[in-house]
């Protein structure tokens, strides 16, 4: 029985990993198509920045996409690959330890950026305990031996 749940806690766990990599492919493109197509005005705070910090925002929007891309292809794989997890998670703590550098350097920004930063620290840690947990459900679906017949009935 214990097997049973152990087994149940591993699936509930790869489950989480992929709908968390998933949310964050989708969120991550719809954000960053939000910043290409209104430049300044997709930043609060940010509407009067002037046309060089809009075509960085917009350059950015597009790269941003391209990592809400990438998690979603992490997404897909079967199992979701544990070191594309560690990789694209590393890469959003970094975003949020910039915030906080901003902060510290530049002063308070906006609130929604203070609420952005909080979110990243939150979920980064919960994105590296899940990244393995598609590929130990596999491994351990596949260590199991195959039931023959005699075991079944």
């Amino acid at each position: 029985m214990c097997v049973y749940w152990m087994g149940v806690a591993y699936m509930t766990r790869a489950k989480a990993l992929r709908g968390l990599a998933r949310a964050m492919g989708y969120a991550c493109v719809a954000i960053g198509l939000f910043h290409v197509l209104l430049g300044n005005a997709a930043i609060p705070g940010a509407t009067s920045a002037g046309p060089t910090i809009d075509s960085l925002g917009r350059f950015l929007g597009a790269i941003f996409a391209g990592y809400g891309l990438a998690w979603l292809w992490a997404a897909r794989q079967s199992p979701v690959p544990a070191a594309a997890v560690r990789g694209l998670t590393a890469v959003f703590l970094l975003g949020a330890l910039g915030r906080l550098l901003s902060l510290a350097v530049e002063g308070r920004p906006h609130w929604f950026q203070l609420a952005l930063a909080a979110l990243e620290l939150a979920l980064s840690p919960v994105l590296f305990r899940l990244a393995d947990a598609d590929e130990e459900t596999t491994a351990r679906a596949g260590a199991r031996p195959p039931r023959t017949g005699s075991e079944t009935g």
